[in-house]
């Protein structure tokens, strides 16, 4: 069971740790105080940790750890074909020959076990980033990017779409899944060479009619797949909960899942596809917890029946949002933890059942991740 969570803020990150005698958890280690971090990941391959910044007019900027987040040394970040080299303080983010630059690196995740040191990158603009050594160097995918249907793609949250989930399937990692906001799901099986669009079933309410049911433009907030079970995905779309049991071939929307079907952040138990968990929001303008009362939802049947967990978690005058990396789920299943806009933390150890909040008062929470 996982004794560590790394929190990431926009103004750095923060380590939670346990303390066994106690069961206490505390702020540990911290790192890029003041910087706004993205996303981190922690690669249980060889224990490397690593943290993407979003400097705004300096850029996107990656770091890698090897000692648990001691120390930390610079590596390459992702940037399109014909970038010149990052910009210096003082000088003007630099451009690709069409003016593409990543402007934030949305998701990172580890490749397989059969491919130590391959790294994916998802940025806003919405490309794909391979690196084979660790960090230090990326490769965008241009199969990806090439392909014409990028044309419908638009920004959700943000201006320009962006790629914010990648599934590695832990049994055949040349099996990525992808989630775009907004361009739908998108999967390769044969290690990035060809791509399919596997958003079908999929609905979008903010569209006419008559688009409603175009996979290019689907905005899936998060997809997650099950390790145990990687035919099993589960999606926080923008208007619904969706589900599949085929390896996303097709997907089904689960409506039982109140107080609402809206939300940013989804998990899946690591080893029963049948149970998730989510954290509910008012949409659109308001984006608060319904009735301003925080909840986190879960299913353990496949969404034919839903639980509402509330137990720890405050149940008035609460305004916090769970972004897309917000919730993780640790190896085990029964650890959660998820972390929110107002800068709070909580954890459950009994799958959702009561939590307790391990932390207050820190900077909005970009992303939770149990070091694994």
């Amino acid at each position: 069971m996982s004794n560590r969570i790394l929190l990431a803020t926009r103004k750095g990150i923060f380590t939670m740790d346990r303390h066994d005698a106690s069961n206490e958890w505390t702020i540990g280690q911290t790192a890029f105080l003041d910087d706004p971090v993205s996303m981190i990941l922690s690669d249980s391959r060889d224990s490397t940790t690593y943290a993407a910044l979003n400097l705004g007019h300096f850029g996107v900027k990656l770091h890698r750890s090897t000692d648990g987040g001691k120390n930390w040394e610079e590596c390459a970040a992702p940037a399109f074909p014909g970038q010149p080299a990052p910009a210096v303080p003082g000088t003007e983010s630099p451009a690709g020959p069409r003016g593409d630059t990543v402007q934030q690196i949305w998701s990172l995740e580890a490749g397989g076990t059969a491919e130590p040191g391959v790294l994916w990158a998802g940025t806003i603009p919405g490309g794909l980033f391979r690196s084979a050594d660790r960090g230090s160097s990326w490769e965008l995918v241009k199969t990806l990017w090439d392909r014409p249907e990028r044309k419908e793609w638009f920004g959700g949250g943000a201006e320009q779409p962006g790629i914010h989930s990648i599934c590695v399937n832990p049994q055949d990692s040349r099996h990525i899944t992808l989630g775009v906001s907004c361009g739908g799901v998108w999967q390769t099986t044969d290690g990035a060479q060809t791509w399919q669009n596997r958003a079908e079933g999929m609905w979008a309410a903010y569209m006419p009619p008559e688009q409603k049911n175009n996979p290019n433009i689907q905005d899936p907030h998060r997809v997650v797949q099950c390790a145990a079970a990687p035919n099993a995905f589960w999606a926080q779309h923008h208007n619904a909960i969706f589900r599949s049991s085929n390896g996303s071939a097709s997907w089904h929307d689960v409506p039982s899942m109140g107080p609402s079907v809206f939300g940013f952040a989804v998990a899946v138990h690591p080893r029963d596809p049948d149970t998730a968990w989510f954290v509910p929001a008012v949409k659109d303008e308001r984006r608060i917890p319904v009735d301003g009362a925080l909840v986190v939802t879960r299913t353990r049947d496949g969404g034919k029946s839903c639980a509402v967990l509330r137990q720890g978690l405050p149940q008035q005058h609460a305004y916090d949002l769970i972004y897309r990396h917000g919730l993780d789920v640790d190896e085990t299943g029964d650890r959660l933890a998820f972390g929110s806009t107002t800068g709070s933390a909580w954890l459950s150890e009994n799958q959702g059942d009561s939590w307790h909040c391990i932390s207050t008062h820190l900077p909005p929470i970009n992303c939770v991740r149990f070091v694994r």
